[in-house]
């Protein structure tokens, strides 16, 4: 955009604003500018190329990191207009005062040209009021919108804040320049601050196509919508699913969230929230998501979303909204909204879906973080599901941009998913076995016609509270034989207690057996909002002999008490992390067979007695190995040759795995480098990432191939597979010298000595990890803390924000296993290299 056209829409002998003239192109100066327009904006503007690359944010910049800020990319303005403050006359393009809220400077974070023209920049600003890093994402295009839509979206970082925090621009209204509010550019007199009511907010609500003059939408002419009374209830649309995402310009992708359908119906302020078989639950969410409708600019409407929790790493998660539910707590919810079926006095549903969504997005602009417009996009559906799978999300919901709401499962609505997830009917339970309160698995079922048919079992994702409360309920149910309409065998029905089957629970598993049963199940929550005769298999193939004769899970190990709760926050049992390893195990046996193994083990779970184990206990499982140290003798350390040893380490109440870099055929001689960057107090997420591409860098410089993962604590791990040539005091040595050069040549950021003194606002970078009888985490092995994580492989081109140290956990890691077209350590052992030492120094070979 040149500057030609900012010239063109201005008139300079009326308006004060500066000529456009490009300056000098190496500035990096950033401003923003509270525009009082035909509606208020901000606009967000960066020094680039000798202009000021320009967006009108709507509703201005957000320091919350989920609240993504509409920003609509207009005309590059000359530099000068960085410092310009004053009143555009009437009649002239964006005519109104323009107040400079913010001024500073802006420092891009990787090539700005690149992100520029690719649709993503990243970038850290330092001003009056803004501070930290940043984001611009270029949205899609929907077809014949002439606009260019950008996200300006707050990173997380020391300068960020929660949702509920106070509003920056509410808070520093001021201009930097003058110390004026916008009222008194204009004019006015200053207005005393009072409460707004719900009503005072719908009055003057801020649409996205309000910018500069923009007509806003003309309602009664959109194609399809018919006048018509407000319905009590529309019956939802449901989504059939599908084995591949669809593709073709005539679908839009949505990401499928993990919460309850709910349609909320506002009628002159009163708000109701209704499940898909219409009961009201808007009591069960609180009072701050029915005052985000009250606050809409609407007198009626009925909208279409789901309501969610938002999990620790960022995506939904349905299980934290039952326990959210189960509590009474309500701060966690969010409304996402999909759809728009009425609005004041109009019948919307013969109205084609983009044209609803667009009137949506209006609608909703100018909400709160409690109620949020469900983005959709245009890129190909496989595509989009590749990348929604790669972040463990459960898959995406596709829809023809053009076709009417019609109730009902059709086929303009198709679901494609990540991982196989869908309700059962509880038709019984077994009692646990380490508590006489608590279920320790239940017993699931669906609906074939009039008969229920058995499913098999699931045992893990109960937290113990969970388990005490199903038992509770559950019992009230209990009858006195089974409800199947099928004869179990002796295996199937041991020691069962059969329930009336009323009740719907969701599930995730990872496909059906032979004989009809799901496998490597895990409970997510009830389903209060489904009729349990409504639940019927929604498919997925069933595995041959032969594919099930060629999995990994032929195992011996009997684990003893398989529902002992060993994370209670995420539910996972000791049955549910061995699942977990069996389905992982073809990925992390080279990184733990014929190792020595440091453990970190608790028998009775996270938040109990933890230690470290370097040597074999009394009771230890067969399977498990004794490897001789020849530097010690007299000791014998810990070692697994298979999938069973593996599985002994979990039933001796093992957490966390620690491998050593070198294996016991050559115990002197590592095969693997690791440097951990372990991050101090008052560093950024995104200050590990760059310095785990430095350790990359200085690694190839050394002639080794680094890959990285996530470390299921607080940083990140890069690790090098080397040649076992050199033995482990030179390879020390070298893991140090790059350690201290990354610290000696930026000091402010880095520190390789352990002490905490010297490390707040910096990065460790830690070489200890590499001495003899040192350890590390092993790749895909789970961590002793909240949440259940696993410490990860991801490749170099993930390594965003949106990947966090705790991301992926044993119950999200599998759903982006098996999407994966392509392991992304594959390479790992091929790339092996003598370690190019300094100074030229070489071991001897």
């Amino acid at each position: 955009m040149a500057l030609e056209t900012y010239n063109q829409k201005r008139n300079f002998d009326v308006s004060p604003e500066p000529k456009g003239k490009a300056g000098k192109k190496k500035g990096n100066s950033f401003v923003i500018q509270k525009h009082a327009a035909r509606r208020l904006h901000y606009d967000f503007r960066i020094e680039m190329d000798g202009v000021l690359k320009s967006w009108a944010v709507t509703r201005g910049p957000s320091l919350v990191p989920g609240d993504k800020r509409l920003a609509v990319h207009v005309e590059d303005h000359p530099l000068d207009y960085g410092g310009f403050e004053g009143t555009i006359p009437e009649g002239n393009y964006g005519s109104g005062a323009v107040l400079l809220w913010d001024r500073g400077t802006w420092e891009p974070i990787g090539d700005p040209h690149k992100a520029y023209a690719k649709g993503h920049m990243e970038f850290a600003l330092k001003g009056e009021k803004l501070e930290g890093r940043w984001h611009l994402v270029r949205m899609a295009n929907r077809r014949g919108e002439k606009r260019e839509n950008w996200l300006l979206i707050k990173g997380e970082d020391e300068f960020a804040r929660a949702e509920g925090d106070a509003d920056i621009l509410e808070e520093q209204p001021r201009s930097v320049k003058s110390g004026q509010v916008i009222e008194e550019l204009q004019g006015k007199k200053v207005p005393k601050p009072r409460k707004k009511s719900a009503a005072k907010e719908r009055d003057l609500a801020m649409t996205d196509q309000e910018l500069n003059g923009a007509v806003p939408m003309d309602t009664k002419k959109i194609k399809g919508a018919n006048e018509a009374p407000l319905p009590e209830f529309i019956p939802p649309q449901l989504a059939t699913l599908v084995k591949g995402a669809p593709t073709g310009k005539r679908w839009l992708h949505e990401i499928k969230l993990d919460g309850y359908r709910l349609q909320a119906r506002f009628d002159n302020g009163k708000v109701k929230l209704l499940t898909r078989t219409g009961l009201d639950w808007t009591k069960k969410f609180g009072a701050e998501i029915t005052a985000a409708f009250e606050a809409l600019p609407a007198r009626q409407a009925i909208i279409d979303g789901e309501i969610v929790t938002n999990g620790g790493a960022g995506a939904t998660d349905f299980s934290l909204l039952q326990q959210d539910l189960s509590e009474g707590r309500t701060d966690r919810f969010v409304f996402f909204a999909f759809d728009l079926l009425y609005l004041d006095g109009l019948d919307l549903t013969s109205a084609p879906l983009i044209k609803r969504k667009e009137m949506l997005e209006s609608l909703i602009a100018k909400s709160n973080g409690k109620l949020r417009y469900s983005e959709h996009f245009d890129d190909e559906g496989g595509l989009v599901l590749k990348h929604a799978c790669r972040l463990s999300l459960e898959g995406i919901i596709s829809k023809i941009s053009d076709a009417p709401y019609r109730s009902g499962r059709g086929r303009d609505w198709v679901k494609s998913k990540c991982s196989a997830r869908q309700e059962f009917v509880v038709a019984g339970y077994v009692p646990s076995s380490v508590s006489k309160t608590a279920i320790g698995s239940l017993v699931m079922g669906y609906y074939e016609g009039d008969k229920l048919r058995h499913a098999g079992r699931v045992g893990t994702g109960y937290s113990n509270k969970v388990a005490q409360s199903l038992f509770r309920d559950l019992d009230k149910i209990k009858i006195d034989k089974s409800p199947f309409d099928e004869k179990l065998s002796a295996v199937e029905k041991k020691d069962v207690v059969f329930l009336t089957p009323e009740v719907v629970a969701e599930v995730e598993f990872r496909g059906w057996t032979a004989d009809s049963h799901i496998r490597h199940a895990a409970f997510r929550g009830l389903r209060e909002d489904k009729q349990a005769k409504d639940v019927v298999r929604e498919g997925g193939p069933v595995k041959t002999a032969e594919e099930h004769a060629a999995e990994p899970d032929k195992r011996t190990v009997r684990l003893t008490h398989p529902d002992r709760v060993y994370w209670p926050d995420a539910g996972v049992t000791k049955a549910g992390l061995a699942d977990y390893y069996v389905q992982v195990w073809r990925f992390m046996a080279p990184y733990v067979v014929n190792r020595p193994l440091a453990l970190v083990r608790g028998p009775d779970g996270v938040g109990k007695q933890l230690f470290f184990q370097k040597h074999g206990w009394k009771g230890m499982n067969k399977k498990i190995l004794a490897a001789k140290d020849p530097a010690s003798p007299d000791e014998e350390d810990i070692m697994i040759r298979d999938l069973d040893g593996l599985l002994g380490l979990v039933q001796g109440g093992t957490l966390e795995i620690h491998p050593w870099g070198s294996t016991v055929d050559q115990w002197e001689k590592p095969d693997m480098v690791n440097i951990d960057l372990d991050p101090g107090e008052g560093t950024t997420w995104q200050d590990v990432i760059r310095a785990a591409h430095e350790v990359r860098d200085r690694f190839e410089q050394m002639g080794l191939t680094g890959f990285v993962k996530t470390s299921g604590g607080k940083g990140l791990h890069v690790v090098a597979p080397v040649k076992p040539s050199a033995e482990w005091p030179e390879v020390k040595a070298a893991m140090k010298a790059l350690a201290d050069g990354m610290a000696g040549d930026d000091p402010d950021r880095y520190v390789s000595t352990i002490t905490k003194s010297k490390r707040k606002g910096k990065i460790l970078i830690d070489y200890l990890r590499n001495g003899r009888g040192a350890t590390a985490v092993a790749p895909y092995s789970s961590r002793a803390r909240a949440g259940a994580p696993v410490s990860m492989p991801i490749s170099w081109d993930e390594l965003n924000d949106a990947i966090g140290p705790t991301y992926f956990t044993v119950t999200n890691a599998v759903a982006r296993l098996e999407q994966l077209l392509r392991d992304p350590w594959v390479d790992f052992r091929t790339s092996e290299a003598p370690i190019d030492f300094p100074q030229g120094r070489k071991s001897k070979r």
